[in-house]
C-alpha cells in the first residue's frame, strides 16, 4: 500500500511540473558588512528586523579596511557600513558602491578609557603628559588603516601628545580589540569609541577628546547590491525606528 502511494505522489508531482526541493522554502539572506564598533546595535537591529520581515540577515564585523578589502575582493556584501567615510570612499572610486546609494548616517566621539579599577588622571589639553604618572601601555586601532587608529593619531598630535605616547602605543586590528586589551587590563589605556566604552563594565572614560582635534567621526552606509531584501533592510536601517535604536546605544544619528 505504502509503494502505491508514493506512487501517485510522485505521478501528481510530475504532472504539475513541480518539484518539492529545500530552496522553495529557503529564506532570502542580506549581508552585512559592519564596522566592529556597531557590533551591539547592528545585532540589536537585526534580531528586531528579523522578527517581522522573513529574511536572514547575516552580519560580518571588523575593522573597516578589512571590510573593505574583503568587498574589493569578492565577498558577498549587500551593505557596508563603515566607521569612517574614506573607507566608503574607497570602495566608490573601486566602483562597487554609486554615490547615490551611500548616505552618512550615524556620528560618534572619540574617548580614552582605563581599566575600571585602575586610575588615569588625564587633561584633556595641549602639552599636557599623558604619561606623567604611569608609563604603562596604550591601545587603539591601527593608525595608519583602522579608523579609530586614523582619529586617535590625528587627536593625539592635535594636543602634541603623539611623540609622548607612541612608544607605549599598541594597534590592533580593530576598535573591540583595543576595548578589549583594556578591559583585560593587558593596556593602561586605550582610544576607543564613546559607544563602545559605554557597552563595557570593565572600562571607565578618563576623557573625551575635544571635537576639532580630529576629523568628525562619520559612519556612511552604502548598498553594494540593489535587490529587493538588501533594499529594503537598507531603507530600515535609515527608519525613525532605526534611529531610536542608535540613539540607544549612543551614536548620534545624520539622518531620519
Amino acid at each position: 500500500m505504502r509503494v502505491k502511494i508514493k506512487a501517485i505522489c510522485i505521478a501528481v508531482v510530475v504532472a504539475s511540473g513541480g518539484v518539492f526541493t529545500p530552496q522553495v522554502f529557503a529564506k532570502s539572506t542580506v549581508t552585512v558588512y559592519a564596522a566592529a564598533s556597531m557590533t551591539d546595535v547592528i545585532n540589536q537591529l537585526t534580531q528586531d528586523y528579523q522578527q517581522n520581515n522573513n529574511v536572514k540577515i547575516k552580519n560580518s564585523y571588523a575593522g573597516s579596511s578589512t571590510l573593505a578589502k574583503q568587498i574589493e575582493a569578492g565577498a558577498p556584501a549587500d551593505i557596508f557600513i563603515s566607521a569612517d567615510q574614506e573607507w566608503m570612499n574607497y570602495l566608490k572610486n573601486k566602483k562597487w558602491v554609486k554615490i547615490q546609494d551611500r548616505v552618512n548616517l550615524l556620528e560618534n566621539r572619540l574617548v580614552v578609557i582605563r581599566p575600571k579599577n585602575q586610575s588615569l588622571t588625564l587633561k584633556m589639553e595641549k602639552n599636557f603628559d599623558p604619561t606623567l604618572n604611569h608609563k604603562g601601555r596604550w591601545c587603539t586601532g591601527n593608525t595608519q588603516s583602522v579608523p579609530v587608529g586614523r582619529y586617535a593619531k590625528q587627536a593625539l598630535t592635535s594636543l602634541s601628545w603623539w611623540n609622548k605616547v607612541e612608544p607605549h602605543m599598541v594597534e590592533t586590528e580593530d576598535v573591540r580589540a583595543a576595548l578589549n586589551f583594556v578591559a583585560r587590563g593587558e593596556c593602561r589605556a586605550g582610544i576607543v569609541y564613546a559607544t563602545d566604552a559605554a557597552i563595557s563594565r570593565n572600562v571607565e572614560v578618563a576623557g573625551v577628546f575635544p571635537k576639532n582635534s580630529h576629523t568628525p567621526i562619520i559612519y556612511p552606509i552604502g548598498l553594494l547590491k540593489n535587490n529587493p531584501e538588501a533594499v529594503k533592510f537598507y531603507q530600515f536601517l535609515r527608519s525613525d525606528r532605526a534611529a531610536l535604536v542608535f540613539r540607544k546605544y549612543g551614536f548620534s544619528v545624520l539622518v531620519p
